[in-house]
């Protein structure tokens, strides 16, 4: 099958024809419909060394199941998601099924692998790897979805829209009536935009420092936009809201997004850490302030939620006109162009990019 591939970190993906196993047991091959372009995926090719194929946010149509699958079978659609769970674990039985890990799905040291090339075998990245024709993931990676869906906006339910409307709905539980500042509008923060408010909220600042990523925000959701790059974002938001918000969303990933949402929270607001901030790079807040003004940090990954409950109800909403998401993809490309993609986002044009395949 065609693979886009990663042979050396920072370096562009190159397209080969590599090999795929057959599903063993609990294992599930899938034909590849679509695949959102995510910065997770970018954050590999800067620290990864290869070969591995990339891609975390497909959905696409099961084509063969292994033994003792039980939940999919062939012609199923389905979206794929990194969140893969054990369902026996302690995260598992206390509904927080999204920390498990699903590590104990990884292949036995000494079993072929899942994906290889000339005999060696090639990584997946998150056991799934959807800059590929085809997947060999496990049963308890997938979500089964509606017929009348379009696999490509699913795609984009895989992770993204997920991490950012489980944030608003799930994590922070946004409230009819609520204040919003969403700083950082990728795919995940207009996500996070339409979650509030489709919780209700009645403001919602969207904060970056491109005109254009603040019109897309207002078309699905914002009420206001701070241009980041023309002064003091947390003193806009303030001034806008009358000293601050009741919940503000951090969907950037860097020390000093992270202290601007945590400073435009008001007294008693909430600040959401969605987006990753490096390893090497901690995070400094004033412990005064957190104190005496009682405000709340919360930490939010794949939407703090249990994604087949969760994906279905983001399915429906779509379909029913509620969750824009034709809106937020700026282009669909074939896998050839997948460095396009990477390129495009490194340069912040795009707000989401999806790989189609034929």
């Amino acid at each position: 099958m065609k693979a886009a591939v990663l042979n050396e970190s920072n370096e562009p993906l190159e397209i080969e024809d590599i090999q795929i196993d057959d599903p063993g047991p609990r294992e599930v091959l899938v034909r590849t419909a679509a695949s959102g372009v995510c910065h997770s995926d970018l954050h590999l090719i800067r620290r990864r060394r290869g070969p591995i194929v990339p891609g975390h946010e497909p959905a696409g149509i099961v084509e063969r199941v292994g033994p003792d699958v039980t939940y999919v079978k062939p012609g199923d659609r389905v979206i794929a998601c990194l969140s893969i769970f054990c369902g026996t674990c302690d995260f598992c039985m206390t509904g927080r099924s999204h920390l498990c890990g699903g590590q104990m799905f990884d292949r036995k040291e000494g079993a072929p692998s899942r994906l290889s090339r000339a005999g060696a075998p090639v990584a997946q990245m998150a056991q799934l790897s959807s800059f590929a024709e085809q997947m060999l993931v496990p049963e308890n990676s997938l979500v089964k979805i509606r017929e009348e869906m379009p696999l490509d906006g699913a795609a984009l339910i895989g992770c993204g829209v997920t991490t950012g409307l489980g944030a608003a709905l799930y994590r922070a539980r946004v409230e009819a009536g609520a204040t919003c500042a969403v700083v950082g509008l990728g795919g995940v923060g207009l996500s996070i935009v339409q979650g509030c408010r489709i919780a209700g909220a009645t403001r919602i600042v969207a904060v970056d420092t491109q005109p254009w990523k603040l019109d897309l925000a207002r078309k699905v959701g914002a009420t206001d936009g701070v241009d980041a790059s023309a002064g003091d974002a947390v003193a806009q938001v303030r001034e806008l809201t009358s000293g601050g918000v009741d919940y503000a969303f951090e969907a950037v990933g860097s020390n000093a997004t992270a202290r601007q949402a945590y400073d435009m929270a008001r007294r008693g607001g909430t600040a959401v850490m969605v987006g990753v901030i490096t390893e090497r790079e901690g995070l400094a807040l004033p412990g005064f302030d957190l104190v005496m003004n009682e405000k709340s940090i919360l930490g939010s990954t794949m939407g703090s939620v249990g994604f087949r409950h969760a994906m279905p109800r983001f399915v429906d909403l779509y379909l029913k006109g509620q969750l824009l998401l034709d809106e937020i993809i700026s282009a669909r490309r074939p896998l050839e162009e997948i460095n396009l993609c990477f390129d495009e986002m490194r340069a912040g044009t795009a707000a989401r990019s999806v790989i189609v395949f034929d």
